[in-house]
């Protein structure tokens, strides 16, 4: 149906509200105005999350995503702003995270000739974009926004940018909208091939050590509940791959850890020794694999004694240029756990080793995790995380950004449902406080905790701001040992006793958050925590608990694979 004369900002916007978009969020620019008043005029369907600084924006929309499964949306100027949400797009990018930025631009008729903030987007975003589009009329708008959608959800998903020149925003044009609902994804996944399935079920019916890796993104609970009847089903243990606890329910019998930094020798072993693994829909990157160790590469297996099954929904060539596969089914986890549904269970012989060897591997997951650790310290984070293990919820949000303090959630934390776990797996510092935020706004009614080290919150910390602005009762933890402390790790093993570049001067943390509206308190001893938690948890507002720590992550630096 045709409408009268809109602008092509208006369009744009319309052509969010009939793809079922809640939620924006953007860093305010001049180069998009006819989006900000169109936004405005529909504040009541669109909730526009104003942030402090687009790399934080960036990250939530990361974060909005990875928490309902559909694209996140962030808006943010040309020029440097577009340079700042960069790390948001490379995060998405590793993270196979679906996310629309839409970029304003310079006028049409001023491009390429350097104007004032000038980007050339396609150059800029080359390798950490799935695609960048350029809308160059008004009425292009509608078509844009499917093709970005569509793109950026298709396959393995990832990010797309969209280029506005700020002139199309302004000009109006009589155009058809798409109707409600053109986003949504064009029906269900194609199951496997038959061949595929029966080739597969061949090889899980002839391996003796079988084990499932799970990863990748847009896992839904029926996801978890298919993964964990078919590892039930074959008696498979099932490991998660770097930052991906919440693909399976921990406590479950047939979890046995985290293929992540540095993870329990006894799982590194465990996967060295399968001869059958299932990729199912993890890429098997570095920091799974432990540098690439962990499997031959490319050939996974030279001596053709283990293989590989690969379920990815990305491209072929891409997945073999890290391992060959013996199998490779290019679906995503869901389509394909419903599809193996039908093989037969393993013979009572079979299964009864095979639930030994889980039951084994599982208790060597509990005892790792319950290791004692960090006992130097006034403020034991192995019994901070032991209490919130037992305290939160199996639906609470954990949001970690980069750093050795992170492994205290990955390690001592247990993930007990899907889409719980906001973390990036390219590294990123800065990424646990918008993420909380994200997490917060996307499921109020869940507690959201936050975990920072002192270098990585102040790389975003400003965030708080928008989780005061939005009365957000979000926990965020630092752990403060004032230091780079990962950096200052490497440091010590290849160049001992000279440390240098890493130290730390910091604000007051208690009073920064309370000079931003937040609750505030530190805790100098472990038994203090817990009634510390409970009080920031009371406070009905963003709260900061600061852990003061002479080494967040170096009981960690000894473990070897």
């Amino acid at each position: 149906m045709y409408k009268p004369k809109r602008s092509g900002g208006r369009i744009l916007v319309d052509s969010l509200l009939a793809g079922g978009v809640e939620r924006v969020f953007c860093v305010p620019g001049e180069s998009y105005l006819p989006v900000l008043d169109a936004l405005r005029d529909e504040r009541a369907r669109i909730d526009t999350i104003v942030c402090r600084q687009e790399g934080g924006a960036a990250y939530m929309a990361d974060a909005d995503a990875k928490l309902s499964g559909r694209p996140g949306v962030c808006f943010v100027s040309r020029g440097p702003g577009a340079a700042n949400a960069m790390l948001g797009v490379h995060t998405a990018y590793q993270d196979s995270t679906p996310l629309l930025l839409f970029i304003g631009q310079i006028p049409r008729a001023e491009r390429g000739r350097e104007a004032f903030q000038e980007l050339d987007y396609t150059r800029v975003y080359a390798g950490v974009a799935k695609h960048v589009i350029r809308v160059d009329s008004a009425a292009d708008m509608p078509g844009a926004v499917c093709a970005a959608w569509a793109i950026a959800t298709a396959g393995r998903p990832g990010p797309v940018v969209v280029e506005l020149p700020e002139d199309v925003l302004s000009e109006e044009s009589m155009v058809e909208d798409f109707p409600p609902g053109a986003l949504s994804p064009a029906g269900a996944p194609r199951s496997p091939k038959a061949d595929l399935i029966n080739r597969f079920a061949g090889m899980l019916r002839d391996a003796k050590r079988p084990l499932v890796i799970a990863g990748g993104a847009a896992w839904t609970p029926e996801t978890n509940r298919l993964l964990s009847e078919f590892a039930d089903k074959h008696a498979m243990p099932v490991a998660c791959a770097f930052r991906r606890q919440d693909m399976v329910d921990n406590s479950r019998a047939h979890f046995v850890g985290e293929l992540g930094i540095r993870p329990n020798p006894a799982l590194f072993e465990l996967a060295q020794d399968a001869d059958l693994v299932i990729a199912l829909a993890a890429r098997l990157g570095e920091i799974t694999t432990c540098g690439y160790t962990l499997f031959d590469v490319p050939d996974f297996d030279a001596s053709g004694a283990r293989q590989l099954v690969h379920v990815f929904p990305g491209d072929k060539k891409e997945l073999n240029s890290v391992f060959r596969a013996a199998l490779f089914i290019q679906r995503d986890a869901e389509t394909f756990l419903r599809a193996a549904q039908p093989i037969d269970a393993p013979a009572a012989a079979v299964r009864a080793a095979r639930i030994k060897r889980i039951q084994r591997a599982h208790e060597s997951y509990l005892a790792f995790m319950n290791q004692p650790r960090h006992t130097g310290e006034a403020v034991r984070l192995d019994r901070v995380m032991e209490f919130l293990r037992t305290r939160l919820p199996p639906d609470s949000i954990i949001a970690t950004g980069a750093g050795n303090y992170t492994i205290w959630a990955q390690r001592n934390y247990q993930f007990r449902r899907p889409r719980t776990q906001l973390a990036c797996t390219n590294g990123s510092m800065g990424y646990g406080v918008p993420a909380a935020v994200a997490g917060k706004l996307a499921r109020p009614e869940c507690i959201v905790v936050s975990f920072s080290g002192d270098g990585c919150f102040l790389m975003n910390g400003q965030e708080l701001a928008t989780a005061v602005r939005y009365n957000l009762s979000i926990v965020f933890i630092v752990i403060n040992n004032h230091s780079y402390g990962t950096i200052r790790m490497h440091q010590e093993r290849r160049y001992p006793g000279r440390p240098f570049a890493t130290d730390l001067i910091n604000p007051d943390f208690v009073k920064l958050a309370k000079s931003y509206g937040a609750f505030g308190a530190r805790v100098t001893r472990t038994e203090d925590f817990a009634p510390a938690f409970e009080q920031a948890l009371a406070a009905g507002r963003p709260a900061l608990i600061e852990l003061p720590v002479q080494d967040s992550g170096a009981d960690y630096s000894s473990d070897s694979s």
